[in-house]
């Protein structure tokens, strides 16, 4: 007679899973002995062969490796995964280990959907490796027999379901030197592919009395995506043997029945997502560990961060803003505002303060609006996206190569600058000045990413629009708090030098940075586009040339000769304006991999690079950066391009991958997403058998060094 598998009404964690082990337990044999007759007595062990194996053929001290229980099932039997469905019970593993040693969780493979009957579970049929690592003691004599045991209890199902039990064990050497591979290297490389890696897409959810809709933002993959079918962690959640709905568009919609038996809507849902994507004809499996936040809950992602720690990483990171690179060349008009306005009142002071906080909140409000459309159009973009338009950085550098011309005496822009020729800087700038010193100091600390600002503004990018300006905001709010400081706090002003002759010198020696600048963003544009583009953007620097001294010569001269000069530098500004048009339609798509740098041995990032060096268990360092992040291009210069930094790469067998996002890249935009970054820098270090670390965003040698040897 058929007996079918055991029905699960209802199940929990850790402290009740003996209990429910034996109640399953016991049913199951009730069953599988009132069968026997028919079923020519089939015992667990011949269904199910048990091993424990190991990754390593030696044990060292203090070196954590990696161990599997193995479970090979006959055909047509299956053994469950940690949620079972709705029968079943999850293999269980009790660990007898020698003093000193412990054991982490075991790491479970992504399941497969086995419908019997009206019912849905889910488990593995073949076979299924159940990895976790294994930790020794700080001290091993070499030479010492370590005997690793386990009691694995299991349940194996066809249409019947019979209980099994086996007491597995492993004899391993410990060595004092380097532990050699074992024999089951590739074995154990198979069963990391079939882990659940990190969901690249963000994700959410909605929840009504009968349906839950997981929405991820796939962009542009979600095309190619055939089915997807999530595996939640929770046994109560979703009413397993319903069909999953699945819509794709702009994002990728999930549509799952809520199980009669739920309880209240949880706050997050973590599960395995399995989808089949279309590659060309070809049909690709992936499996990722996804946790989604419920959408209607202010503050909830998937890092866990919130509103309010946002703000406030947010704010930081705007005051450290100020000490980066990107805005150094701010600091020489930040420096001649402060001593135009020392002969000042302390409310006329106040009120630059304001204006140039004005100026600053603004451009974050209007960077944010742009941001929030953009990638609700469907745009994989991020912190300093418009960096990644020739069109914008030819832009840029041609407004700061006019204004260290301003500078330098050449001509006047409006009025918050001194008139040119013999006039001194006896008038301090206007408050509509300082207004667009805070929209430059924005602009210009866009290609920047400060410590702690990856965090917040990754949070920012996956929120609504009103959650996204409020911590961007504080982001401008920090970015301009100094400043602001010094202007309503008028002590700072007696340590100010009077206004006097010397300014103008200092006027036109500030003008340098401002030139420095220049120069950098053209040498960004050269990555960016081919020989026609830099030569536009190289004629556009001498038209403003020319435009400024037909300007400045406009205003000596009077009558039709004048007005001749304005139409001259008119039309100096219209042609700098279709330069910088030119310059956007001979992009070349490349970038900074072989220009910015020559760090270690960098091979350019891609996504199938970085999964195949995974699946041959070498550590990978991916550097993510771009031509146009001066952070990056420090960090790379002090902290990735020494000897001693590619020596300790070499040594420790080390790939080094390295993402140009100069120009747009939805697989690198994607890497950002996965590890909450919304730009450049991003320090990924994947090591042996455990979690990839994360470097911080400013490195030094020693840093990097040390994080390499202790792979």
């Amino acid at each position: 007679m058929a007996v079918h598998a055991i029905p699960r009404i209802s199940t929990d964690s850790g402290r009740t899973a003996g209990r429910r082990h034996l109640l399953s337990v016991a049913t199951a044999a009730v069953l599988a002995a009132l069968a026997l007759p028919a079923l020519a007595n089939p015992q667990a062990s011949d269904l199910v062969k048990t091993e424990l194996i190991a990754e390593l053929g030696a044990v060292r001290a203090a070196e954590p490796f990696w161990v599997g229980i193995r479970l090979t099932m006959k055909e047509h039997w299956h053994t469950y995964w940690r949620n079972p469905g709705d029968s079943g019970e999850a293999t269980q593993v009790r660990w007898t280990l020698p003093p000193g040693f412990s054991a982490g969780e075991l790491q479970w493979p992504a399941p497969s959907l086995i419908r019997v009957g009206p019912t849905a579970s889910f488990g593995y049929e073949g076979e299924a490796i159940l990895v976790t690592r294994i930790t020794p003691p700080q001290r091993l004599e070499p030479g010492q027999d370590v005997q690793l045991s386990a009691d694995v209890a299991y349940l194996v199902c066809e249409k019947i379901c019979i209980p099994g039990e086996a007491k597995v064990s492993l004899p391993l050497a410990a060595v004092g030197s380097e532990t050699p591979s074992g024999p089951h290297a590739e074995v154990f490389a198979q069963a990391r592919r079939k882990l659940p890696q990190p969901s690249p897409w963000p994700a959410r959810f909605a929840a009504d009395a009968k349906t839950i809709t997981l929405t991820f933002d796939t962009k542009d993959q979600g095309a190619s995506i055939r089915a997807a079918t999530l595996f939640p962690h929770d046994n109560l959640l979703i009413d397993n043997a319903a069909p999953q709905g699945l819509e794709t568009a702009d994002s990728t919609r999930l549509i799952l029945a809520r199980s009669a038996l739920a309880a209240a809507t949880p706050s997050a849902i973590d599960g395995v997502l399995v989808v089949e994507e279309d590659l060309g004809g070809r049909t690709v499996t992936h499996a990722f560990a996804v946790s989604a936040g419920d959408a209607g809950a202010a503050g909830v992602t998937q890092g866990g961060i919130g509103l309010l720690p946002a703000i406030l990483l947010a704010m930081l990171a705007g005051i450290i803003l100020n000490l980066m690179p990107c805005v150094f060349p701010v600091l020489s008009i930040k420096v001649l505002h402060l001593t135009q306005q020392a002969g000042e009142t302390a409310a006329r002071v106040r009120l630059h303060g304001l204006a140039y906080t004005a100026g600053i909140l603004a451009s974050f409000a209007a960077l944010a609006g742009v941001l929030h459309a953009v990638r609700a159009a469907g745009a994989e973009v991020g912190w300093g996206f418009q960096m990644q338009s020739p069109a914008v950085v030819a832009a840029l550098a041609f407004v700061i190569f006019a204004m260290g011309l301003s500078l330098s005496g050449i001509f006047t822009i409006g009025t918050a600058l001194a008139r040119v020729g013999n006039t001194t800087l006896a008038h301090a700038p206007g408050l509509t000045g300082s207004f667009f010193t805070g929209v430059l100091a924005t602009i210009v600390a866009t290609p920047c990413t400060a410590p702690f600002m990856g965090a917040a503004i990754g949070f920012a990018l996956t929120q609504s629009f009103p959650t996204a300006l409020t911590v961007f905001l504080a982001l401008g709010f920090g970015l301009a708090f100094p400043l602001l400081v010094l202007s309503v706090v008028p002590r700072w002003r007696h340590w100010l030098p009077r206004p006097g002759p010397w300014m103008d010198t200092l006027k036109q020696l500030l003008a340098f940075p401002l030139y420095a600048t220049a120069a950098w963003l053209i040498w960004v544009l050269s990555q960016q586009v081919g020989s026609t583009g830099l030569l536009a953007a190289l004629s556009g620097l001498v038209l403003i040339g020319f435009g400024a001294w037909t300007f400045n010569m406009a205003r000596e001269r009077h009558g039709t000769f004048g007005r001749v000069l304005q139409g001259v530098a008119a039309v100096c500004l219209i042609g700098v304006a279709a330069l910088a048009a030119t310059v956007e339609t001979d992009r070349t798509g490349s970038g900074a991999i072989t220009a910015a740098t020559s760090a270690a041995e960098a091979e350019p990032f891609t996504q199938h690079k970085l999964d195949a060096l995974l699946a041959s268990d070498r550590p990978v360092f991916v550097n993510l950066t771009a031509a146009w992040c001066i952070t990056c291009l420090v960090n790379e210069r002090t902290a990735l391009s020494t000897d001693a930094v590619r020596e300790a790469f070499a040594q420790s067998r080390v790939a080094y991958l390295k993402g140009d996002w100069t120009n747009r890249n939805p697989e690198i935009t994607r890497m950002l997403e996965r590890f909450g970054r919304s730009g450049v820098p991003l320090y990924v270090l994947y090591r042996r058998g455990k979690d990839p670390i994360v470097l911080p965003q400013i490195l030094t040698e020693s840093l990097v060094i040390d994080h390499i040897t202790r792979l």
